[in-house]
């Protein structure tokens, strides 16, 4: 297919992270590179903003290559971002024509959207509206969720410093609890909903560290509370100081979030309920069995975008399929994400960008394999740090003034 010209437009959407300027900085760079992108326009909160005709230019932005660096650098999401979700483009296709009546005003021809799950469905539905209508406009996918659980692609940008932090973290409260020889629970809720990856990687330490948590729980596996007492009792015969990592999305087998209890009941746009309090919860419950010294800690946001503990792996890698979303749109492609395939392990680690259709991927959710969690359920197993560590691999050092980080901001 023949590479179109015209203008490219990027946005950011859902959950901040450490890495998602790093996949803007690589479109960008990508964008920059092309004979047949002239103007890189920036959405400013995604598509919620451009439905309100708020936009930025990048070109007149980002000037240099010390721009594309600091960028690369900077947490969160430096565009804005939103949680929008868009109605069915067969049905309802008001915010599609306003959409497109922008594209075609500021000739975009290439639309890029840096994001997870519910973004991926944005990109869907745009992408088949544009085949609706006919429309030459190539709609990509670029992969962005600390929580990992984006199907077809072997994890996702934004995970690895994620994981790096919380594995970081959990090393540094382990050897304070170990401190004092009172009998004691440090219970640790870490983000995952469905999927429990960012919990997993708070075992991270056990390979090299000679440290970590002593019991682990996943949503993937059932969670139950006699079970869970028996395992803190099993775990009190060798140690005074128990620490616990817990997904916040851990369920009963009634399928009940352990600490739903405490919220409202609300949901977001996308349904998902606003959860948090699995750890009080917990606490509450191991406080009530054992009357014991308990702590809660709720990593809470420090966990989405700790860049001064990202992974240089992974801010690498979220450059490389920014600037590959770029190349294959430009060969033609459209209503696709853009994947990482591991083509290498352990010491050999490495990867490649591959795009995947984004029907086949958008409103479905990547588990922890069953083999990655022990058959008692209550931890990982060695299969599943082996696949984790090289993602937190590398330091970064971010740039310094007056003793604190330098950011790039965008004022949109």
């Amino acid at each position: 297919m023949d590479k179109l010209k015209g203008n490219a437009i990027v946005g950011q959407s859902g959950g901040p992270t450490a890495a998602i300027n790093a996949t803007l900085a690589g479109v960008i760079r990508g964008a920059f590179e092309s004979d047949h992108i002239g103007t890189v326009y920036g959405a400013i909160h995604g598509v919620a903003g451009l439905l309100e005709d708020r936009y930025c230019v990048l070109n007149d932005i980002v000037k240099s290559e010390e721009d594309l660096k600091l960028l690369e650098n900077t947490p969160a999401a430096a565009l804005g971002s939103c949680r929008a979700k868009l109605p069915d483009p067969a049905k309802d296709t008001a915010a599609y024509e306003k959409l497109f009546a922008l594209f075609e005003k500021l000739d975009i021809k290439y639309f890029f959207y840096i994001g997870g799950n519910d973004s991926m469905d944005t990109v869907d539905k745009l992408s088949k509206y544009a085949s609706i209508i006919g429309s030459d406009i190539r709609v990509m996918g670029v992969p962005k969720t600390i929580d990992n659980d984006l199907c077809g692609t072997d994890h996702t940008p934004g995970f690895g410093s994620a994981a790096k932090f919380i594995a970081t973290v959990m090393q540094e409260m382990i050897r304070d609890t170990a401190v004092y020889f009172v009998k004691a629970v440090t219970i640790v809720e870490i983000m995952g909903r469905d999927a429990g990856w960012l919990t997993a990687a708070s075992a991270l330490t056990r390979k090299h560290c000679g440290v970590a948590p002593d019991l682990v729980y996943l949503p993937e596996a059932v969670f139950d509370y006699d079970k869970f007492y028996e395992d803190i009792e099993e775990a009190f015969k060798k140690k005074p100081n128990i620490v616990v990592a817990v997904s916040e999305g851990v369920k009963t087998a009634d399928g009940r979030y352990v600490g739903e209890g405490t919220q409202s009941g609300a949901t977001d746009v996308f349904g998902h309920k606003y959860l948090a309090g699995t750890g009080k919860m917990l606490e509450n419950a191991v406080k009530e069995k054992f009357g014991c010294k308990v702590r809660s800690v709720e990593l809470n946001l420090p966990q989405r975008c700790a860049s001064h503990a990202a992974s240089l792996v992974d801010l690498t890698e979220s450059v490389m399929v920014g600037r590959a979303a770029v190349k294959c749109a430009e060969s033609g492609e459209s209503g696709k994400m853009m994947c990482f395939e591991r083509i290498g392990d352990g010491d050999n680690y490495a990867i490649r960008c591959v795009s995947r259709d984004i029907a086949s991927i958008a409103n479905k959710i990547r588990y922890v394999p069953r083999e990655f969690i022990n058959e008692r359920g209550n931890n990982i197993t060695d299969e599943c740090v082996d696949y984790l560590l090289p993602l937190i691999s590398g330091e970064v050092m971010p740039a310094y003034k007056n003793g604190l980080p330098v950011h790039f901001v965008i004022n949109g």
